[in-house]
């Protein structure tokens, strides 16, 4: 039987695929996505029940008329009355259903109710109370159907990190002077104003028996605007598309591919070190591109970019196969809950195997639709424009599933893909337009940084009034460079935004200061350094172009082996190394690094005059390798000792004028005048020195080889003994490599 996909049964019918999708999944079929294949009898008995529900009604008849037939054919047969169950107690008249679920009731049988006349009965006369004996209390059975009381939970209360001692007391409820009581039993001393770890405040609820959450500023998102949107006000927009995979798998070359441009070309080292972001018209649609890199130092990169994507699409290299960045793009796609596509990309090369690939990326959850799964593969070739088309098609497939739509009348909001300081024109910040409409003139605030759009510039460089969702946009006018992630939205005016850009400063600022305080080196820890010799250090001044790349180099230093050399990044921002940089290296001895960016003004005359050292690169593994390189030249040399000979003393002389001979054969090695010397005996060091004097016969020899016969006598040392060994060794310098 003939099968078809789901978006080709909706383009029959009219109407749109996630509609068949619901059809064909409340009829019972396993579908999953517009490109699952169903046999057609699955489709007409989805689409056309009216057959099932009438077979399914004729054998649903039988057993009523079987039962009418059995009740006498016309139904008016009395039901049978329900036998009797439970103590006559429980079934008493005038019993609820509840009561008699709940407890017992006694029932008095009155033998006499018979012979008394009708009308009220007679008022019975209280018995007189007895001295004595003490009023019985009526026994009244449990209730066995009431429930436990559950154990009331602890209220999580949350607690911001960096929270002063006042500002916990508040949130526990709890007087200030008990909350610093408390710190004294734990051994601390605290006011009032003074900055609590996050561990101190863990250990602090505890002590009171309450539980807390910390709330860290990285974690927290600014909540978007919440609007009552009517059908009318939405329209569709572009999907984000994040473009994942492997360094030199060819992700920007097929980007370039699709825009014919030569992005690839003016990247240094071969390699995309930022989010690009770029939009392509196909057909009627438009679709955006995020571009990420692919080097394994990028991996926080990479994360944003699927986090903020509609759809995921992993380029691997049909001659290279899964590689250790692409199963880490795969587990970003994953944790972001897109859809996934895979490009096989340069299946033009020789030895290209597009099969091997699918077969590794089954492996991993990824089956390819062809083989019954529910990911889409494509075969595609940057290099020969091979299948582009049926790329984009893929790509607008999967995003008419989502039915991706957006209110452009509501206030903007969205993500920083990117930012940088540009020398000439200030903080230049890459947006993302997640909802409503950007437009030049609106009051923003990303993180901790407020400002105003003063320019707004297209992915081509283009000046535009204003951007609607899925739309990325250059905006000149922050007051600073917002770290990329964050998520920004617009505000009535700049009053608010410079007040809530303040609060989230001062909250960083707190979080930073509780950071330092539970960073502290004890006595001991400096007694221990002391003994094993200090420790090295190495001070480093990091300038880069854009904040993804600063952080993604600041995570690289931190990655170096520290035991050793330890290496403090005192100052890292985003922009050209200035001469107050230059000065703060000096004053510090520290190195400037810059990746990307370049001395401004007379900051290289200054570093001259200084003797401050400012290395600039372009390629981030650059830069860690000649960090490990003069790391390692900070080590001390290490001495290295290796054996040259080893000498048996034979026979022992005297001269009065030379001391002790040592008669001695030369059994492994060579033997040289003036080379160190040990003197072991029965397994024991009892001398180490040098050789004074060696002679050959009667005369002065240099050396000495194996397998001949020598004379020699120790540097100041006249107890050597028949039978003692010479061990000659030399010792030299080697450089140490960071463990």
């Amino acid at each position: 039987m003939a099968k078809k996909r789901v978006h080709e049964i909706a383009k029959e019918r009219g109407i749109s695929s996630k509609e068949v999708l619901a059809v064909l999944q409340s009829a019972g079929l396993d579908v999953k996505a517009a490109a699952s294949s169903v046999d057609e009898n699955d489709i007409a008995r989805a689409f056309n029940p009216s057959a099932q529900e009438a077979s399914n009604g004729a054998g649903a008849d039988a057993p009523t008329a079987a039962d009418t037939a059995a009740n006498g054919g016309d139904g008016s047969q009395e039901r049978a009355r329900p036998a009797r169950t439970g103590r006559p107690a429980e079934q008493a008249p005038g019993a609820g259903a509840g009561a008699a679920a709940g407890r017992r009731r006694r029932v008095v049988i009155d033998s006499q109710a018979s012979r008394r006349a009708p009308g009220p009965p007679p008022q019975q006369q209280t018995p007189p109370r007895r001295r004595g004996r003490r009023r019985r209390t009526p026994w009244v059975e449990p209730d066995l159907t009431a429930q436990p009381e559950k154990p009331q939970e602890i209220q999580v209360t949350q607690i911001q990190s960096g929270a002063t001692v006042k500002e916990v007391a508040e949130s526990l409820g709890l007087s200030a002077g008990e909350v610093i009581k408390k710190l004294m039993e734990l051994g601390e001393m605290a006011t009032l104003t003074q900055t609590l770890t996050d561990d101190a405040i863990e250990v602090l609820a505890d002590g009171f028996d309450r539980k807390v959450e910390i709330q860290h500023a990285a974690d927290e998102v600014a909540d978007e605007p919440v609007y009552e949107d009517a059908a009318g006000d939405l329209a569709g927009r572009p999907p984000v598309v994040a473009v994942m995979g492997h360094v030199d798998h060819g992700k920007t070359s097929l980007l370039d591919a699709v825009r014919e441009t030569e992005v690839a070309a003016g990247e240094a080292g071969g390699i995309t070190q930022h989010i690009g972001a770029y939009q392509v018209h196909h057909g009627e649609g438009t679709i955006t591109f995020l571009d990420t890199p692919g080097h394994e130092a990028f991996t926080a990169m990479r994360a944003r970019g699927g986090q903020v994507a509609d759809i995921a699409v992993v380029v691997v290299a049909a001659d290279d196969g899964v590689m250790p960045q692409t199963v880490e793009a795969i587990d970003h796609a994953k944790a972001a809950e897109v859809p996934i596509m895979v490009a096989v990309n340069k299946i033009d090369r020789e030895g290209a195997d597009p099969n091997r690939v699918r077969g590794e990326l089954a492996e991993r959850g990824l089956t390819p639709a062809d083989w019954g799964g529910d990911t889409e593969f494509v075969d595609v070739s940057a290099k020969t424009h091979e299948n582009l088309d049926e790329l984009l098609e893929t790509v607008i497939t999967l995003a008419e599933i989502q039915e991706l739509r957006a209110n452009p009348g509501a206030e903007a909001s969205g993500t920083v893909i990117e930012s940088r300081l540009d020398p000439g024109r200030g903080p230049v910040v890459s947006l993302l337009i997640g909802r409503g409409t950007l437009q030049v003139g609106d009051a923003i605030v990303a993180g901790a940084h407020p400002g105003r759009a003063r320019a707004m510039h297209d992915y081509r460089g283009e000046k535009v009034k204003k951007a609607t969702p899925g739309t990325p946009v250059e905006v000149l006018g922050f007051d600073g460079v917002p770290e990329a992630g964050e998520h920004f939205r617009v505000v009535a005016n700049e009053r608010e935004a410079r007040r809530l850009a303040g609060e989230r400063a001062n909250r960083l600022k707190t979080e930073a200061l509780a950071r330092r305080a539970g960073v502290r080196v004890s006595l001991e820890d400096v007694m221990a350094r002391a003994q094993k010799g200090e420790s090295a250090e190495l001070n480093l001044l990091v300038k880069a172009d854009v904040a993804g790349s600063l952080e993604a180099l600041a995570d690289e230093i931190a990655k170096l082996p520290q035991e050793q050399v330890r290496v403090n990044l005192i100052h890292d921002a985003v922009g050209g190394i200035n001469e107050s940089d230059v000065m703060l290296a000096s004053a510090s001895e520290a190195i400037v690094i810059g990746f990307n960016v370049r001395p401004v003004g007379e900051a290289r005359q200054v570093a001259d005059r200084e003797g401050v050292e400012i290395r600039t690169y372009s390629v981030i593994y650059k830069v860690i390798e000649e960090l490990r390189s003069a790391m390692e030249g900070l080590l001390k040399p290490e001495d290295v000792e290796s054996s040259v000979g080893t000498v048996e003393v034979r026979e022992i002389f005297k001269a009065s004028k030379v001391g002790t001979i040592a008669g001695s054969m030369v059994t492994d090695g060579t033997v040289t005048r003036g080379a160190a010397v040990r003197l072991v005996r029965d397994g024991t060091i009892v001398y180490d020195g040098r050789i004074d004097s060696l002679r050959r016969f009667k005369d002065d020899v240099r050396e000495v080889t194996q397998g001949m016969e020598c004379g020699i006598v120790l540097q100041n040392f006249p107890d050597v003994k028949e039978g003692d060994v010479l061990e000659l060794y030399e010792t030299r310098q080697v450089e140490r490599a960071l463990s």
